[in-house]
């Protein structure tokens, strides 16, 4: 079994991490293409192409000029410690024991815009580029042209090194286009959040995103290499519901809060 789930936009650079294991992202010289023309842009076209403030312009541009390498752990830090969104909440990296991050490293993997894949401890430097930001560049008039398959080709060598063909899907949408499930070698299995509101069951994005991350956590901290065992996740009051449930897409619901 092979998670994938999203970035985050929120990133902690700053803080030392405590584990010293390290590996390289595998996309690299595509993520260097990436950068050489993103530093061509100006502060201001750098807010105006991702919708941000001047300040968050001005902060991103910095960002890709210091973009160097080699990375190392003196200027670079493992993704799974990086992000700090509200999946990265309720996966919650920082409790994993040595086995657990070995086991998060074989069995989950982060889609990036500007990395491709990152597997947890491939070490990164700060950026924002969203999957969906129209970044018009060498390869085509978005990233999911300069992606192409490659993502999916990097995917499908990790499926394969897990003698696995399942793969779940806990990424948003946005990012889980850059997948061409046409080409995957796994089934894929999505699991969908919702809380109930006002007697009404629904996706509400700040808990699902948080659920994605619980049940990532779930698998990691269990060993579970079996996508069927996932139904038996009933961590924060969410229940896997059969009846609503189909092949690919399995519904866990939670009462209201």
């Amino acid at each position: 079994m092979l998670m994938v789930i999203s970035p985050a936009k929120k990133l902690d650079v700053e803080t030392k991490s405590t584990v010293k294991k390290s590996t390289q992202p595998l996309l690299l010289p595509e993520a260097q293409q990436l950068i050489d023309e993103l530093k061509t842009l100006a502060p201001q076209d750098v807010s105006s192409l991702m919708h941000v403030s001047d300040k968050l312009g001005v902060l991103n541009y910095d960002r890709y000029q210091e973009w160097q390498l080699p990375f190392t752990s003196d200027n670079a830090k493992q993704a799974i410690f990086v992000f700090k969104g509200d999946v990265y909440v309720g996966l919650d990296a920082e409790s994993f024991s040595k086995d657990e991050l070995e086991f998060a490293q074989q069995h989950l993997s982060i889609l990036s815009g500007l990395y491709g894949v990152l597997r947890p401890l491939d070490l990164m430097q700060a950026y924002r580029l969203e999957m969906g930001t129209r970044f018009e560049n060498a390869g085509g008039k978005n990233l999911y042209a300069f992606w192409g398959d490659k993502i999916t080709q990097q995917l499908n060598k990790q499926l394969k090194k897990n003698k696995s063909q399942t793969l779940v899907n806990l990424a948003s949408t946005e990012y889980f286009k850059s997948v061409d499930v046409s080409s995957l070698d796994a089934t894929v299995i999505t699991p969908i959040f919702k809380d109930q509101k006002k007697g009404v069951y629904k996706i509400i994005s700040f808990y699902a995103k948080k659920a994605r991350g619980l049940m990532a956590a779930y698998a990691i901290k269990n060993n579970i290499t079996n996508a069927k065992d996932l139904k038996r996740f009933a961590i924060d009051g969410y229940r896997y519901q059969a009846d609503q449930s189909s092949d690919s897409e399995w519904v866990f619901t939670r009462e209201e809060q």
